[in-house]
Formats: structure tokens, C-alpha cells, sequence
């Protein structure tokens, strides 16, 4: 499932999508908030180009919501239907949810948008 050369890989460890062998970002700790998006301009072995356009991550933006609408829904679900939980908390466990899994969305969402439009090439290992 999480095998080398699968989107999915590239998505949860944030490696670079062409070569999946460096990850994309300089701390690879989402919870470290202040370098959170700070990301290397070029992989070191393949040397693909991260920022494939100017502003090419504002996509990404588009991901995040629908993430973190996902995640309100799941949020929602589980307080008040599985745990019984009234209205209020169940907004306040979506809420809670949101704010928890912040860091990870953000760089969710970048990994995402960028395995949209690259793929995996055996053929950048070879370097």
C-alpha cells in the first residue's frame, strides 16, 4: 500500500513526487508551525522543481478545504451519532478536530495538489 512509486507514498511522507526519495519540505515535522511550508526549491537526487509555476501552491487551497470539509463531516458524525454527543458539542468536537489536524492538512494538501499533476518516474532513481 505504501510501497515506493505510489501516489499515496508520495502523499503521506511528502516526498518528492518524482522520485519519492527526499522529502519536499526542510523540517519534516508539520507540528514545528513556524517552518511548517518551508519547503526545498529542487529534489537534491532527482532535481525536480517543487514550484512548478509561480504560485503553482494556491491550488492547494482548494484541497485543504475540501479536507478539512471531510474532516468536519467525520468530526460531526462520530461526536453525534456514535457517541450520542448533543449539537453543541458535536460543533465543538468539529471545531477541536479542525484545529487539531491543521499542520497535518496544510501539508496534506500541498502533497496532494503536487501528486495531481506529477508522477512517479522509475527512471529519476537511475541518477
Amino acid at each position: 500500500m505504501l510501497k515506493k512509486g505510489s501516489k499515496l507514498n508520495s502523499i503521506l511522507t511528502g516526498t518528492c513526487p518524482k522520485c519519492q526519495n527526499e522529502s519536499m519540505y526542510l523540517d519534516k515535522n508539520p507540528l514545528h508551525l513556524n517552518k511548517i511550508l518551508d519547503m526545498h526549491e529542487n529534489c537534491s537526487h532527482c532535481g525536480f522543481k517543487y514550484q512548478i509555476e509561480p504560485s503553482f501552491f494556491y491550488g492547494a487551497m482548494y484541497v485543504s478545504y475540501g479536507l478539512n470539509v471531510g474532516i468536519g463531516i467525520a468530526a460531526f458524525i462520530i461526536s453525534y451519532v456514535f457517541f450520542s454527543a448533543s449539537i453543541k458539542v458535536a460543533f465543538i468536537s468539529i471545531i477541536v478536530s479542525l484545529i487539531v489536524l491543521f499542520p497535518f492538512v496544510l501539508r496534506w494538501s500541498r502533497n496532494i495538489y503536487i501528486n495531481m499533476f506529477v508522477s512517479y518516474d522509475p527512471q529519476s532513481n537511475l541518477k
